[in-house]
């Protein structure tokens, strides 16, 4: 249960047996615990779309945080993992409690390249941290963003959580041996990193992708499909779902207007932000900061 203080929320959907999705809103100034049992036979996925929370187990001898835009994966057959989790001010957390079960029944296809799907690994303790996709990120808005009054809810929910995993999941593009050096060359996988580092610093006005090869010394070509093979998109896709990222964060942070956030993040004009906010995240960026407020 959540032991809640003032503008906290917790909301718990089952989509089927060994199926749930748990979204933690703290919006107070004071951290909040949940604790929920759960049996060993259940994948645990965390989503932190900002703040901080601290996984607490066995009475605290063993924690770890999930940070902001990060996620973490946890399955452990061999020992059971009851969920005792505090959750820091200011922090949106949606987790993903699956069966392996059910799980297999999903990626039965897919257990090459799922590492604790394999035969090899099915007994064993499987832990996974990563930074939450730009893809990822807008389908858990979507998520969090659903009415909870619709008596198709379930329904969407289900549908985007299907969506989310097979995101998190998604095996890279095929690479043939002409691309393989690339990504084996680390000097060329630096270089890749250099240009995210760069669009994202100059996101108001970034440079062409031109300029922005020859800044890192890559020809045109190899910028393009290395980007696209270490983070699974073109470089301005990349960009704009980071800059609806930023923009929604700087929204909930209350401190700018519609107009200052759409500067900040590169237009020059309010409708054009409004529309490409819209287009991402379904809603206006006014009606988003009345949705949090």
């Amino acid at each position: 249960m959540l032991k809640n203080v003032g503008k906290s929320t917790f909301d718990e959907i089952t989509l089927e047996k060994g199926f749930y999705v748990l979204h933690f809103q703290n919006e107070s100034n004071k951290s909040v615990t949940f604790e929920r049992e759960i049996d060993n036979t259940f994948i645990q996925m965390h989503f932190c779309l900002r703040g901080n929370s601290k996984f607490l187990f066995n009475q605290s001898a063993y924690t770890f945080d999930v940070l902001d835009n990060r996620s973490i994966l946890l399955y452990n057959p061999q020992r059971i993992l009851p969920i005792n989790l505090e959750i820091q001010p200011k922090t949106t957390l949606v987790s993903l409690l699956i069966s392996i079960e059910k799980f297999h029944s999903l990626f039965s296809r897919e257990s090459g390249y799922i590492p604790f799907l394999s035969d090899e690994n099915s007994n064993h303790k499987f832990y996974d941290d990563q930074e939450i996709k730009p893809t990822i990120s807008i389908v858990l808005q979507q998520i969090i963003n659903s009415s909870s009054n619709s008596s198709l809810r379930e329904l969407y929910v289900k549908g985007k959580i299907y969506e989310l995993l097979s995101l998190h999941f998604q095996k890279e593009e095929d690479t043939n041996a002409e691309f393989c050096p690339f990504l084996i060359d680390e000097e060329n996988v630096l270089k890749i990193r250099k240009a995210k580092e760069i669009i994202i610093s100059r996101m108001a006005e970034p440079p062409t992708l031109q300029e922005l090869a020859n800044e890192i010394g890559l020809n045109l070509k190899k910028l393009k499909e290395g980007f696209k093979q270490i983070y699974g998109d073109t470089v301005f896709s990349f960009l704009l779902d980071y800059k609806m990222e930023h923009a929604r964060k700087l929204l909930e942070s209350n401190q700018h207007n519609v107009n200052e956030v759409g500067l900040q993040v590169g237009y020059s004009t309010a409708s054009h932000f409004i529309a490409a906010f819209k287009k991402k995240f379904g809603t206006t960026p006014k009606k988003y900061m009345q949705s949090i407020g």
